[in-house]
């Protein structure tokens, strides 16, 4: 009894090791952080399962991502893809009222570095790109069988006869799916770079400038085609004139707002806190920052504002600022 159950210690300890790469790669998959946790969890005990029909003809790390594949592909069948407001509309003017919300379902969800990302930081610095929110969402754009052949070749850097032996599929289809999946996304993917002090600095302004609410300020930290977005809200708002006018309008509610750091998909991020009328401040949104070089060094390209709040306690902020 005990040399078994030694096994399957030592079994669901080696397991263990691939969760935070699979919640990655189903992560990519999926859009949605919850999804990936589910899909991560389920290939798991899947393989716990499987275990004695595991036959080694090919490494743990390959045979847990074909279950992972298989997984993601049955669950992307049952939905919709998810997506950006940006990849659905046209931006709005700030004389907009914020009415209509869709279902968070169908938005690219943000998720903590620490949740997708390996502990090495040089590591850490390849992968970055590739949980980038522009990035996971330009994948949801692809056919599924498409997204993971570009995960595993471009992201994971897999080779051609791995994928085709995964895929159950040849080395020649594997080549077609990767080139079709690059004409689709194209070229015109952000790259990310480590934070500079003038970088961090800016942050710093940022924070002050938002707490105090002084918009001008504010503004000043933009660039000038700058933009916001506030899932589950489909509308977005682009340029500084209309960013200005929104935060002094519709967006006066976030006046007296504190901000808590934190990273989201590679990005600077915050916990927004909006005045609680009964006291301290509540969470209100998610921010995730992307950032450009400007005129004048780095400027915020991109907020993404996201309002579903149970992703708080995913990024450990509190659930309440006294």
């Amino acid at each position: 009894m005990t040399t078994v159950m030694t096994e399957a210690f030592n079994l669901e300890t080696e397991l263990e090791t691939y969760r935070t790469e699979l919640r990655g790669y189903c992560y990519r998959m999926l859009g949605s952080a919850y999804d990936a946790d589910d899909a991560a969890q389920d290939t798991l005990v899947k393989a716990w399962q499987a275990w004695g029909s595991f036959e080694g003809r090919s490494s743990v790390r390959s045979w847990l991502y074909r279950i992972a594949t298989n997984v993601c592909l049955d669950a992307l069948r049952a939905r919709q893809r998810r997506a950006l407001p940006m990849d659905l509309s046209s931006p709005v003017p700030a004389t907009t009222a914020p009415v209509e919300t869709t279902a968070h379902e169908l938005w690219v969800e943000p998720i903590g570095d620490g949740d997708v990302l390996p502990a090495d930081p040089a590591a850490q610095v390849v992968l970055q790109d590739s949980v980038r929110l522009a990035f996971v969402a330009a994948l949801q754009t692809l056919p599924p069988k498409q997204r993971a052949v570009l995960i595993l070749r471009e992201v994971l850097c897999w080779q051609a006869a791995e994928v085709a032996e995964l895929l159950d599929t040849t080395v020649a289809s594997v080549n077609s799916a990767l080139q079709r999946a690059r004409a689709t996304l194209g070229s015109g993917q952000q790259t990310s770079k480590p934070l500079t002090d003038a970088d961090r600095s800016l942050l710093a302004r940022y924070v002050k400038a938002f707490e105090a609410y002084d918009i001008p300020s504010l503004v000043s930290l933009l660039h000038e085609d700058a933009s916001i977005s506030m899932p589950p809200y489909p509308m977005w708002l682009q340029g500084l004139e209309d960013l200005s006018a929104w935060y002094l309008g519709y967006g006066i509610g976030c006046k007296g707002s504190r901000l808590l750091p934190t990273v989201a998909n590679g990005c600077p991020a915050f916990g927004q806190y909006r005045v609680d009328p009964a006291g301290g401040h509540a969470p209100w949104s998610l921010q995730v920052l992307e950032l450009v070089d400007g005129v004048g060094g780095t400027k915020v390209q991109h907020v993404h504002h996201f309002l579903d709040t149970r992703i708080f306690a995913r990024f450990g902020l509190p659930d309440h600022l006294d």
